[in-house]
């Protein structure tokens, strides 16, 4: 188990890490070109109309002043007003409305790649150099070459188009409605915003398998770069652990080849597998983002680019900083998850 002064430590270490992606967000929106007061108001607006969202934004105050405003606004999750996307709503609340979306869409493909990506490495390192071998390394060498915006059309060609498997777009059918609220033990409380998991909170199992249904094929899409590259470390990772010395020693005591690489590799094996598997989970956030409009499935990753399209630099903000936020909680995970599988990293 990971120590009490690792984990503080760690979390004192995201401190300047999130700072920095902050100071980043803030220095691109307020020192690019183009005034964002401008951009927000429209190249048709009056003078005025300009001015008095400069003075809502706080442009007009010295750049020291809006910086040290806005670390301290995004340190409570104050990240002001949308102006285009839903206009004086706050930003923060529309972004927890999005979050669960893109959460459980990266989630799901996190779960996909794991699911399948370890197995087919550990078989592909039992079976080295056999036809599964090349036929598992060919397919994620595929995996991690092919983009999402071409794989996500391709894959709804075949399965949606051809095959007629699954729907092209949305999370559920467009006709089941969800209650806002779920009880337990008479208490009245919110849903997690998570369809899957609301659906059985709600004991409507039918809503559950059309969820699914609808997030099995994106789930695919974003999961197959993350099981390409889980399989392919895997693999990896088996084999050098199979020419240490403790595993030569099991094999001389009588063990089967089989048995010894999954009695006794495995684990460690795991250890660089779990690494990459955090490190990826931003590339998984950012498939979202392409997924989500593939699949027209309004998450955060969608919110994204209508709020760059549209110039609302508020919700750019607060969306990136909420990425960055969600980008190193996770590998704060997986430093506790490699330390507990290898507590010499804590010394």
């Amino acid at each position: 188990m990971a120590s009490k002064w690792f984990v503080t430590k760690r979390l004192l270490l995201l401190v300047p890490v999130l700072i920095g992606v902050a100071t980043l967000v803030f220095a691109v929106l307020h020192l690019g070109k183009g005034d964002p007061a401008r951009v927000i108001a429209g190249q048709r607006a009056s003078r005025a109309q300009v001015e008095m969202i400069r003075q809502q934004l706080g442009l007009n105050d010295p750049i020291w002043v809006q910086y040290g405003r806005f670390l301290t606004d995004a340190a409570q999750f104050q990240f002001g007003d949308s102006y285009k996307i839903q206009p004086n709503n706050p930003v923060k609340s529309l972004l927890m409305n999005k979050l669960p979306t893109t959460m459980e869409l990266a989630l799901l493909g996190q779960f996909v790649g794991i699911l399948f990506g370890i197995p087919l490495g550990v078989l592909s390192a039992i079976k080295q150099d056999s036809l599964t071998d090349h036929f598992t390394r060919i397919g994620a060498l595929a995996g991690i070459s092919v983009p999402i915006f071409w794989s996500g059309p391709l894959l709804i060609i075949l399965f949606s188009g051809a095959l007629g498997m699954f729907p092209t777009s949305g999370r559920i059918e467009s006709t089941i409605f969800l209650d806002s609220s779920w009880f337990l033990f008479g208490t009245e409380l919110p849903l997690t915003g998570f369809i899957t998991i609301d659906t059985l909170l709600l004991g409507e199992y039918d809503a559950f398998i059309s969820a699914v249904h609808h997030l099995a094929l994106p789930s695919l899409v974003i999961g197959i770069y993350s099981m390409a590259l889980i399989s392919r470390m895997m693999r990896s990772s088996m084999l050098e652990v199979v020419r240490q010395d403790y595993i030569r020693t099991a094999r001389a005591k009588g063990q089967g080849a089989r048995i010894t690489m999954l009695k006794h590799g495995f684990k460690n094996a795991l250890i660089p597998v779990i690494t990459v598997i955090g490190i990826q989970f931003g590339t998984l956030l950012g498939g979202a983002v392409l997924t989500e409009t593939v699949f027209a499935i309004s998450g955060m990753g969608r919110l994204l680019v209508a709020a760059i399209e549209v110039g609302d630099y508020p919700v750019v903000q607060g969306a990136v900083l909420v990425f960055a936020l969600l980008f190193t909680l996770v590998n704060l995970g997986v430093d506790i998850t490699y330390s507990y599988l290898d507590p010499r990293i804590q010394q």
